[in-house]
């Protein structure tokens, strides 16, 4: 129950028990108790499951994999490490930080919200759960003009 993170090829200056923390408060608060699991691997891996499930050839910061048929469980999703180092270093975060908001964000995905489509109904979503955590401004916020 409480391996939520799964850790792969991870940077060792990761604080994994802050991250499995921030999980935890993510399926209580955000989830209302319905379970996930995330995996932190690097770009390698991301680029695998992008092309395998997306048919997308390049690594990507998250990906999340719903499973509809289980309802205690929401899915899966996977971040990539070396993705959100260089984002956090883009937008002046910790890499924590950065992975949090990538957990966020692929969580209100596996809750079934798709910011390609619902006219800003994810982004508020991230918006007001960003500021509900103290998190720095989320991935939906930075790409709009």
């Amino acid at each position: 129950d409480d391996n939520i993170v799964l850790f792969r090829r991870a940077p060792a200056e990761l604080n994994r028990r802050n991250l499995e923390r921030f999980a935890r408060t993510l399926r209580g608060e955000v989830a209302r108790g319905a379970g996930f699991t995330c995996l932190i691997a690097g770009d390698s891996e991301l680029r695998r499951l992008n092309r395998g499930f997306l048919g997308k050839d390049y690594p990507t910061d998250v990906l999340s994999f719903p499973d509809p048929a289980s309802g205690a469980i929401l899915g899966e999703m996977a971040i990539s490490a070396a993705r959100a180092r260089a984002q956090a270093a883009a937008f002046g975060h910790s890499l924590e930080n950065e992975i949090c908001i990538l957990m966020l964000h692929g969580l209100l995905h596996l809750l079934g919200m798709d910011h390609e489509t619902d006219r800003g109904q994810m982004a508020r979503a991230e918006a007001a759960w960003r500021q509900r955590l103290t998190l720095p401004a989320g991935l939906i916020e930075r790409v709009r003009p």
